[in-house]
């Protein structure tokens, strides 16, 4: 009883309302309008998980849930079941919910990865042969189709026959005696075929009459010439609808058969429709996904016996009424405030104070409304993360229960009603404890709390206010040992102590706004509240000397004391809050220059990316370009005739390539100006560590004053740099004489740098520069090689000697080491005959 009490006192019913809007179906939406809460915390997790993967179908996935086509078919499965005939509206409604149900599993079939929606239409049985006959029978208006049986086609086409000749017979009347009939026309009475006849002329158009006007001047009466026309056509009719009624007999006798698949298949539709009402519902409010916290245990020192308390934290931040959110769109309410809920581990009972209308019992139906929806299987209109414990039981005492049938006060009210809370308290621990029957009122109650949640307002209040904080701290602390967490709101100053002697307790208090005099709805965690009492009576109007009296009243007392140190801290707190906000904006500003930093850097180092590459792709359509062309050059030497002058030619056309297209035959870039100071500029003097002011410009040899501090003196562009480390420009003449005793001797021919020398032709192996001393003795190949190097042009000389023992190549080799026109010499490339052979280079 108190569950149903709780769920009326947090408007559960109204969400559910909410909630049914979003359903697909109209079995889905009567389903959420009834919602049942789980009871374990495996159901409660299993249609968290089917909201879960709903919502990712319906924000992150191509495509979404369709229900089109799925119907209550419930009453028709039950009526077959019971050997009953379906009408063809009910058997098409089985149809189109076949072929809907067939349409979610394919769709669900697309995505493996949605594994709790998988394993839910795993078993699902649609039946498309049943589908198909019954749409075989039954046309779009529910109506049995000729196709249905062969008999049924006959039969129809007799009624065809049989009405076409009535017709003929009544239009031929009419033609006969058109004045005798109101007007030309055919119409029914029941089944029977009708004319409008006058009443004067009744005589003229004998038959029987089967109505009449309402002013008696006319008669419907159905011609002598046609009745037994009509009595043969009621004759088809009912056989029409025998021969109709056997094949829905037949089609409900194939219902029948496999009712349960389709009760089955029908369950599992809702519980898709269901889910994604919850996931649509849960996207259109913002919320995220909540995680269930085990509850643990955990060594309770101030708790009287010592025992270890069940503890659970909760993490609910920008947490939002979800009945206000809907208010707000819908209805043009406020806008919703937010509040932080977040309770540590060791708190048991919360005690939340502040001015009335401040936004309290907001709180305390917020709390549940979030407890339940996370049982339920809905997202949590919170900030992620979302953590809360499975709380077995949501109880709450809110609102006033005073009644005059009942001669209950409004402290009565309460206490029967705290009464059947701690009673659902006693059950569900000996329900958990495995007990047949529920402790009696004498037994005293385990001091092993139950995962529940007590939601409390005005804790104490309607009686004496001292025997009400008594009354108000004993419960709690009682409740502090039975049940997981209890949250409570209150006037009384005790209570606001409490936290200061056990552990367990923790104050929150709604914030008032003491330059509005109005309450501001933000919930403030570890400052007590205070009532504001006076300030919100001034704001209502009352007589402001009355307001003053009641001050002057209570400034003496301990009281006004701690309001004014509850009203510090809540400045304290306002200013940290303030500091945070400021220090959170420049955390985002930070993070958004950050981000377009990284972005631009991400641009630049494709830029710098793209360059490299069109740079790459042009070096290797140059080579290509200049391998093309020596190609050609090598192809018009070898098809000429083998002479010192082609060779040159093809040498000459090389070396062009190589100033077209090698870097190093290019012109270098001109160097670009170095720094050259004037008058008032600073300038870094290296050797002495100082920065001077320049007071002179320099003169032809590069001298010039500087000053730094309080001494002046005459310094050379050599000694000094500007700020930014760039090296002044030395007069011509200076350049010059630096460069004359950088050249310290002349170098041979032979020695020239790799930088002086120009970049060698491509070899090219002929007759001509091709020595064969294979089979020679050392000495005469020293004479062979001293005729063949007086006789070669520059370039490479190609030298065989074989391997052998090896003396003929030591022989070659120390020859052309001590022969001054040889610049160097090396083995051969392997395709030229490797180490056998000797390359020589003559200059």
């Amino acid at each position: 009883m108190i569950q149903a009490e709780t769920l009326n006192l947090l408007e559960w019913p109204r969400l559910c309302q909410h909630l049914a809007t979003f359903a697909a179906t109209k079995l889905g939406a009567r389903v959420a309008q009834d919602l049942r809460i789980p009871d374990t915390q495996t159901k409660s997790e299993a249609l968290l998980a089917q909201t879960r993967e709903v919502y990712q179908l319906e924000t992150t996935l191509p495509v979404s849930l369709s229900f089109e086509g799925i119907q209550d078919i419930g009453d028709a499965l039950e009526r077959a079941a019971l050997q009953g005939i379906l009408s063809g509206d009910d058997l098409l409604a089985i149809a189109t919910t076949l072929s809907g149900a067939r349409t979610l599993r394919r769709t669900i079939d697309q995505y493996p990865d949605l594994t709790t929606l998988n394993a839910l239409v795993a078993d699902l049985r649609t039946y498309p042969e049943l589908e198909q006959e019954i749409h075989r029978c039954i046309d779009e208006r529910g109506r049995v189709m000729d196709r249905a049986s062969a008999k049924l086609g006959g039969i129809r086409e007799q009624l065809k026959q049989q009405r076409d000749r009535i017709y003929q017979i009544l239009q031929g009347i009419l033609q006969r005696h058109g004045n005798a009939v109101q007007e030309a026309l055919i119409t029914q009475r029941g089944d029977r075929f009708v004319l409008p006849v006058k009443s004067s002329h009744k005589d003229i158009i004998p038959g029987i009459v089967h109505d009449t006007s309402t002013s008696g001047a006319t008669l419907y009466v159905e011609p002598n010439a046609i009745v037994s026309h009509g009595n043969q056509l009621r004759q088809l009719l009912k056989q029409e609808q025998v021969e109709e009624e056997a094949v829905r007999r037949a089609l409900s006798e194939q219902v029948a058969g496999v009712h349960e698949d389709l009760e089955r298949l029908l369950a599992i539709a809702t519980t898709l429709d269901l889910a994604t009402a919850r996931a649509r519902y849960s996207l259109w409010l913002g919320a995220n996904p909540p995680r269930f916290v085990e509850f643990g245990s955990q060594e309770s020192g101030d708790s009287a016996n010592g025992s270890a308390s069940v503890v659970a934290p909760i993490t609910l931040r920008q947490l939002r009424h979800p009945l206000l959110i809907w208010q707000h769109q819908h209805e043009q309410g406020p806008a919703v405030v937010p509040i932080d809920l977040v309770i540590q581990p060791q708190i048991r009972v919360v005690a939340i104070t502040g001015p009335n209308t401040g936004g309290k019992t907001v709180t305390l139906k917020t709390l549940g409304l979030a407890a339940l929806m996370a049982k339920v299987g809905l997202f949590v209109p919170a900030r992620e993360p979302v953590e809360m414990p499975w709380f077995h039981q949501v109880l709450a005492d809110i609102g006033d229960e005073q009644s005059l049938q009942q001669s209950l006060s409004t402290f009565s009210g309460h206490i029967r009603r705290i009464g059947r809370i701690l009673a659902a308290l006693q059950q569900d621990k000996a329900e958990s404890d495995g007990e047949t029957e529920p402790l009696s009122e004498d037994e005293p109650f385990p001091h092993t709390p139950t995962p529940s949640l007590v939601l409390l307002d005005e804790v104490g209040a309607g009686t004496d206010p001292s025997e009400g904080s008594a009354l108000a701290i004993a419960l709690l602390r009682y409740l502090a040992d039975h049940a997981a967490l209890t949250v409570a709101t209150t006037h009384y100053g005790e209570l606001k102590a409490l936290k200061y002697q056990d552990e367990r307790f923790e104050n929150a208090s709604v914030e008032f706004d003491d330059v509005t005099l109005s309450p501001t709805y933000r919930l403030l965690w570890g400052i007590p509240g205070r009532s504001n009492a006076l300030a919100i009576a001034q704001r209502l109007g009352l007589n402001p000397a009355i307001v003053e009296a009641a001050r002057a009243q209570i400034g003496a007392g301990s009281e006004s004391d701690v309001n004014r140190v509850i009203a510090g801290l809540e400045q304290q707190r306002r200013q940290q809050e303030e500091k945070t906000k400021s220090a959170d904006q420049l955390i985002r500003e930070t993070e958004r220059l950050h981000q377009e930093i990284l972005q631009r850097a991400e641009m630049l180092r494709q830029r710098e990316r793209e360059l490299q590459q069109q740079q790459e792709e042009a070096v290797q359509a140059a080579i290509a370009q200049a391998k093309a062309e020596i190609a050609r050059v090598i192809r018009q030497l070898q098809r000429g005739p083998e002479t010192a002058q082609t060779a040159q030619q093809a040498t000459e056309a090389l070396n062009d390539l190589a100033d077209r297209h090698l870097p190093s035959r290019q012109a270098p870039p001109k160097p670009k100006p170095g720094f050259r100071p004037k008058v008032g500029d600073r300038v870094r003097i290296p050797r002495l560590g100082q920065v001077a002011e320049v007071l002179t410009n320099p003169d032809d040899s590069g001298e010039f004053t500087v000053r730094f501090g309080l001494m002046k003196m005459t310094v050379s562009l050599a000694d000094v740099e500007s700020l930014q480390g760039e090296k002044a420009e030395l007069p011509a003449k200076e350049q010059g004489s630096a460069a004359k005793g950088q050249s310290a001797e002349k170098k041979r021919p032979s020695e020239k740098s790799a930088e002086e020398k120009p970049p060698e032709a491509p070899a090219i192996r002929t007759s001509k520069n091709t020595l064969d001393l294979r089979g020679s003795r050392v000495a005469d190949a020293e004479i062979e090689l001293e005729r063949a190097i007086a006789s070669a042009q520059p370039g490479p000389l190609w030298i065989i000697h074989g391997h052998g023992t090896g003396k003929l190549r030591q022989g070659v080799h120390a020859f052309l080491k001590e022969h001054p026109q040889v610049l160097r010499f090396e083995a051969a490339e392997r395709a030229d005959g490797g180490s056998g052979v000797t390359v020589a280079y003559i200059e």
